[in-house]
């Protein structure tokens, strides 16, 4: 098996593989899209056909798709101190065998496809600018501060400047409740839900990845979510909107071993 970084001559391939499945890949199409000053591909190909492909994003988040044997191959390429990294569930014990997690997780990617959108809005949603960005932020790390315990409001705003379109829920001119996405010709996906705790249960999140749905599927056919496997209530809070689980991934931040 032949590993090559993805150059102008193999995109056409590269783009055959991924278009398969855009939402399996979407990390991979919208960096190299995007930012692909930032963004290395590696491909796993046999006989001109890809079996696997790695991304490594920034030098620091990484992706990793394809056959047992192509995943194997693309880790021994893999030279950094410390990832955070995303691949099957099926070649977590590959990863492990070179990196020692600090954070481990199952994450799940759902789907909901235009046409199968249900309407839960039942709460007044507003939307948000750069003068929310400190109190996004908070919400943020008080919601979840292993993932996102060091945001802060210029990522916020500077996310903001690049696409990141961003709702609440206020209660009493306080925020309580939020929702992210970032819409491109891929898809839409919903990159950040989070409810301040004494504001939770209520219906809020719903709401919001609702409104969020709804406004993706005006330009496109498909809205996207991750979610933790271990975590029900956001489950079936994206499931009361439409949203179908679609595949499951090993997630990892750790050091080399």
């Amino acid at each position: 098996m032949k590993i090559e970084s993805l150059e102008q001559a193999l995109e056409p391939i590269f783009w055959e593989y991924i278009n398969k499945d855009i939402p399996h890949h979407y990390f991979f199409a919208f960096d190299w899209k995007y930012n692909r000053d930032v963004t290395k591909i590696l491909l796993a190909l046999e006989e001109n056909r890809i079996n696997g492909i790695m991304l490594v994003y920034r030098q620091s988040i990484v992706q990793l798709r394809g056959s047992r044997e192509a995943v194997k191959a693309l880790l021994e390429r893999l030279d950094l101190e410390k990832v955070e990294l995303q691949s099957l569930e099926q070649h977590k014990q590959y990863v492990l065998e070179k990196y020692k997690p600090t954070i481990s997780h199952t994450m799940m990617l759902m789907l909901l496809r235009k046409g199968e959108e249900i309407r839960q809005i039942k709460h007044p949603i507003i939307t948000l600018d750069a003068s929310d960005a400190e109190q996004i932020a908070t919400i943020m790390k008080d919601a979840d501060p292993e993932f996102w315990g060091t945001t802060t409001s210029q990522q916020i705003v500077d996310g903001m400047s690049t696409g990141v379109n961003w709702l609440g829920i206020k209660v009493d001119e306080e925020l309580v409740s939020i929702g992210n996405r970032r819409l491109t010709e891929l898809g839409g996906l919903i990159g950040v839900v989070a409810t301040h705790e004494a504001h939770r249960n209520k219906g809020y999140a719903t709401s919001i990845v609702s409104e969020l749905v709804m406004q993706i599927l005006e330009k496109a056919s498909t809205a996207m979510i991750y979610v933790l496997s271990d975590n029900p209530p956001a489950i079936r809070a994206y499931e009361k909107v439409g949203f179908k689980r679609h595949r499951t991934y090993f997630f990892m931040r750790g050091e080399r071993c």
